[in-house]
């Protein structure tokens, strides 16, 4: 059990095996996705969370308690180049709406890992869609994760607020339990984030450079060059800053993201390219970036 003093107030994370209480997990679901036509079944958690996955929850101190966020993962297989090994797939994160931006998601995914490092797995699996600058700050810089694998439309159609209307693409994001990369972000004072003008003064290359339309939002080119394996150890890829609100003011636009960013990671992995770092620039115009690497010489720092 972890307790945290947040903005909005203490809550404690601990494993969740009751019944009562995965009904407050399917409560929560609900909550956190609206629209979702279903939701996993309190009976399936309880059965999960006795062999060998985990249900995860953060309840507030205050009475009376409430559950405000989640995770939920169980064991699966992974292939690598000596093998099949045993992992860990995270399969579903929640918090609450009013408990949001509070940081709940990186702490419930840190105690995520600290169990899955005492069951002696190396590797956490999960899915998020490549064009949430939010979450792919949460799930590459702060997390440490990395991505070389690429789902078009995953889930099928989807029908909740988050992701209605768009194909279910997804990134695979692979967290490496015991390398330096993940142990060095998970400490309380994580290194300090590269800026944009590092890369710039490396001469790394921006493979979509993009313009803003009237409305602001940022347009993706109609070419892009790639690079020959090897030919470049960096390139950066720009997403939109907030895809959520160009989603909502101008779909045709949305769906035209999806495509670009499809094409360009789906030539980038077959070219042994991968994703180790997020960049997210705020002020007037904020503007968010991918790092990709070639090869995985960058996989453990």
């Amino acid at each position: 059990m972890r307790r945290l003093q947040l903005p909005k107030g203490e809550v404690e994370i601990r494993v969740l095996t009751k019944p009562e209480e995965m009904e407050d997990v399917t409560r929560l679901q609900d909550l956190a996705w609206q629209g979702r036509e279903a939701v996993v079944p309190a009976s399936f958690m309880v059965a999960l969370a006795h062999e060998g996955g985990l249900v995860m929850g953060a309840y507030t101190l205050q009475e009376p308690q409430q559950l405000v966020g989640f995770v939920m993962g169980f064991l699966g297989f992974h292939e690598t180049p000596k093998g099949r090994i045993l992992k860990h797939c995270s399969h579903m994160l929640g918090v609450h709406p009013e408990w949001r931006n509070q940081g709940l998601g990186y702490w419930l995914k840190r105690a995520q890992w600290q169990w899955v490092r005492h069951q002696g797995l190396e590797l956490i699996t999960w899915t998020y869609d490549p064009l949430w600058s939010r979450n792919a700050h949460l799930n590459i810089r702060k997390l440490g994760g990395i991505v070389r694998t690429y789902y078009p439309n995953y889930y099928g159609a989807m029908t909740d607020t988050l992701n209605r209307g768009l194909p279910s693409d997804r990134f695979l994001v692979e967290l490496w339990v015991n390398t330096p990369r993940v142990r060095d972000r998970m400490e309380s004072h994580p290194r300090k984030p590269l800026d944009l003008a590092h890369f710039f003064s490396a001469n790394v290359r921006m493979l979509n450079p993009t313009q803003l339309n009237d409305a602001g939002f940022p347009v993706p080119p109609d070419e892009v060059v790639f690079p020959d394996p090897g030919e470049e150890n960096f390139v950066l890829v720009e997403i939109p800053p907030d895809f959520f609100a160009l989603r909502d003011k101008d779909i045709d636009l949305a769906w035209r993201w999806r495509l670009h960013i499809r094409e360009i990671f789906l030539e980038l992995f077959d070219r042994g390219y991968l994703v180790t770092d997020f960049l997210h620039l705020s002020g007037p115009t904020p503007r968010s970036f991918y790092v990709v690497t070639y090869g995985e010489s960058t996989l453990g720092a």
